[in-house]
């Protein structure tokens, strides 16, 4: 089982004094697939500017979704179990279903000829990735490379899928930007 840590999250009170307005684990906490990341879904902003309120406690959230709002913002923590060869490779269709349970179908590439890993996908985001725990292989269409903890990934609309080669889970915050592709990607 997952370890869970706190979101601290702060607000105004009537008179606009600071206060910390919630002071719990995340809301959404979902695997995905049996054996996938676990996601622990932190805030999401659903424009820019972001609105500055009073009191909010928690963003509208319709379940768990792989991208953040248009013109929004995303953070979340995903928690990458150790990978078997049979857990890199799953069925296609399964692999695809996955990625429709969390609204992604159309990031979906690893069954597009794809050999590099099962789950590759691209979205149209910057992802900010920071590894909190572990250690996890980051695999793009001709490269890949070991990211350890305290590594930074700036994540730009390229194909990708994460690897956890290793023994022990990995833990990674990304903070997800919603973006534009340039004419041409």
């Amino acid at each position: 089982m997952s370890k869970s840590f706190r979101r601290i999250v702060t607000g105004h009170n009537d008179k606009g004094v600071a206060i910390v307005a919630s002071d719990t684990s995340p809301p959404e906490q979902r695997p995905m697939g049996p054996n996938g990341p676990r996601f622990f879904e932190v805030w999401n902003t659903s424009g820019a500017p972001a609105t500055i309120d009073r009191f909010s406690v928690d963003p509208p959230v319709a379940g768990l979704v792989l991208t953040p709002p248009v013109r929004g913002t995303r953070i979340r923590v995903n928690e990458f179990p150790p990978e078997s060869a049979q857990d890199s490779s799953p069925d296609m269709a399964e692999a695809l279903k996955q990625f429709e349970n969390i609204g992604g179908a159309n990031a979906f590439t690893g069954g597009h000829g794809s050999d590099r890993h099962a789950l590759m996908h691209r979205t149209s985001t910057i992802d900010y990735g920071i590894v909190l725990e572990g250690e996890i292989t980051l695999i793009l269409d001709e490269d890949e490379t070991v990211v350890k903890a305290g590594d930074i990934v700036i994540q730009r609309g390229t194909n990708h899928a994460w690897a956890n080669r290793g023994t022990t889970n990995c833990r990674i915050a990304f903070i997800l930007v919603d973006g534009q592709f340039e004419d041409g990607l």
